[in-house]
């Protein structure tokens, strides 16, 4: 942008081009070797820590005898083009041009099985990162009729976990779930209006007859399973409480030993 072979001088050109003097003036200085042995560490503990941000990665270099502040460490991992890997707020992303249907259950009054089904999909903390589960459950009975656990967001395992509530258990008048990517795909829309169900989904807020709370975080993700009511409101505060985190960890359990999903008991007795 400079050419300090111009005829005009280089003050001139800043001037013109409203750039700062010092700036011009400026030659980056090259990265310290300090630096680059931390850098070449700092990837390491990443490889092996890889949901560790720049606190713990401070703490961990401390016990190796190397003081870094973290605003540092953080600047280098910027730097570097690493971040934590955490759990993420949000798994209900829509995808541009993909159908959205209209929610069904607002003032629906839900008194008997297979009425109503809902599917969402929820995050499962791991020893090192963590999976994802999505989960069929019946809106009147609270009962886990699939479920599968993934690695990845994709709608493969949704499909597998709603043909096979399908095949073991009929299927619902009414499907709902939110407006993520993997509902509205064709590949998972298809399913459900080849079996002629009428497909519902939640506006752009939480819905209130979600079967797990996504985009709230894990802890509210766990509390939150199955929380819908039997008589659909969108009032929150008409929506029932939530169930004890244990459903969760139930379904993660017969989800990885393959054993049989079995009816919840009443909710009520839950609380």
């Amino acid at each position: 942008m400079i050419d300090r072979d111009h005829d005009l001088s280089i003050v001139r050109q800043a001037k013109v081009l409203k750039l700062a003097r010092s700036t011009v003036y400026y030659e980056p200085r090259p990265v310290s070797a300090e630096d680059l042995a931390l850098m070449r560490r700092l990837d390491e503990l990443h490889l092996d820590y890889p949901f560790a941000g720049a606190r713990m990665l401070r703490s961990l270099l401390r016990r190796e005898g190397v003081y870094a502040g973290r605003r540092h460490i953080a600047t280098l991992m910027k730097r570097m083009g690493i971040e934590a890997v955490y759990r993420r707020p949000n798994t209900s992303k829509p995808a541009p041009g993909h159908k959205i249907y209209p929610y069904l259950l607002r003032g629906l009054k839900i008194e008997r099985p297979d009425h109503a089904w809902a599917m969402d999909i929820t995050y499962i903390p791991m020893r090192r990162g963590f999976v994802y589960l999505a989960a069929v459950v019946d809106v009147f009975s609270r009962r886990v009729l699939a479920h599968r656990v993934s690695i990845t967001m994709e709608a493969a395992f949704c499909v597998e976990a709603v043909q096979e509530a399908l095949a073991k258990h009929g299927r619902p008048e009414i499907f709902n779930t939110d407006q993520g990517s993997q509902f509205t795909s064709l590949e998972f829309t298809d399913v459900l209006l080849d079996a002629k169900i009428a497909i519902s989904m939640d506006g752009k807020a939480p819905g209130a007859t979600t079967c797990l709370s996504s985009g709230s975080g894990a802890r509210s993700n766990t509390k939150k399973f199955i929380s819908a009511p039997t008589t659909a409101c969108p009032r929150r505060e008409r929506q029932l409480p939530s169930i004890w985190p244990s459903t969760i960890r139930d379904a993660l359990t017969r989800a990885l030993t393959g054993a049989r999903p079995t009816r919840l008991t009443s909710a009520r007795k839950l609380w």
